[in-house]
């Protein structure tokens, strides 16, 4: 089983494991000088670039106190065609964020190939005065391919932990039909899970965009849209040092649109991180 332990060292942060089994494979490069605090990355790759029909992964993340960890991947994790349809492909990942600690998850989409069959479960339990921003995000296929909407079946459940309650329970399921009908015009569809005093900053500028939004009656669906629902102080710990909770969903005509979008709306996150370390992300 992949697993990563992240664990801090003054201002630097080092790995107390970091192990991996086929089909993963975890990188960690170099730390970064311009890292305000101990931030280590990891990229999370397949052997050639995808997953098929029977591959199973599972992962855990423990984040130790003061530690930071961002987890990236290098391009779009390409889910296979299944030959079976009841041998789907799955993914599960577990995160225990320690206090004062802060989880970036900010990978590139999950690309369904047609007639593929993926379910991915995802859980994060934070301390109170842990800091979080989760992305989970995926489109409609190989477009250039004629591709679109034509998945066999896609099953994303997320779910968050803070304090032993959970705070956030989000399941999201695809399956044929009238799929294309009813996910276009748009490409891509991500949601980001924001918590704790890390991310307040990220979460200050969201507001503010999104009481500039107006609402309006349009004879057509817009490129871009986006929500955010505000979780809000009932869900801090006893001392109220977890800060407001957020969830932002998005969507768009095309993938790029979405990603562009993303890495503006959630780049006061390189203030915790450092510019170098975001910018490896939504390249």
């Amino acid at each position: 089983m992949p697993e990563r332990r992240a664990c801090p060292t003054s201002t630097s942060a080092s790995f107390s494991e970091l192990s991996y089994s086929y089909p993963l494979k975890l990188l960690s490069p170099p730390s970064h000088a311009d890292a305000p605090g101990p931030v280590r990355i990891v990229y999370v790759l397949s052997y050639g670039g995808g997953l098929v029909g029977g591959d199973k992964i599972e992962l855990d993340v423990e984040v130790q106190e003061g530690a930071r960890l961002v987890l990236l991947t290098q391009g779009s994790t390409k889910v296979f065609r299944a030959r079976d349809p009841s041998n789907r492909t799955q993914q599960h990942l577990h995160a225990n964020v320690h206090a004062h600690s802060l989880l970036l998850l900010l990978p590139d989409p999950i690309t369904p190939y047609a007639e593929s069959y993926y379910s991915q479960v995802q859980t994060f339990t934070l301390h109170p005065s842990a800091s979080a921003i989760i992305l989970d995000w995926f489109t409609s296929g190989r477009a250039a391919r004629g591709e679109v909407w034509a998945l066999g079946k896609y099953r994303s459940a997320n779910e968050v932990f803070v304090q032993g309650k959970r705070v956030v329970r989000d399941v999201l399921l695809l399956e044929q039909g009238e799929l294309g009908r009813r996910m276009q015009p748009y490409a891509c569809y991500a949601n980001v899970f924001l918590f704790g005093p890390l991310v307040q900053g990220v979460l200050r500028a969201l507001k503010e965009r999104y009481e500039k939004i107006e609402q309006m009656q349009r004879s057509k669906p817009d490129e871009f849209v986006w929500s955010l629902s505000i979780l809000g102080k009932a869900e801090k710990g006893r001392n109220g040092e977890g800060g407001d909770g957020a969830v932002v969903r998005c969507t768009g005509r095309e993938t790029e649109m979405v990603r562009l979008w993303l890495k503006d709306a959630l780049s006061g996150a390189s203030e915790v991180v450092g510019r170098d370390v975001y910018d490896k992300a939504f390249v």
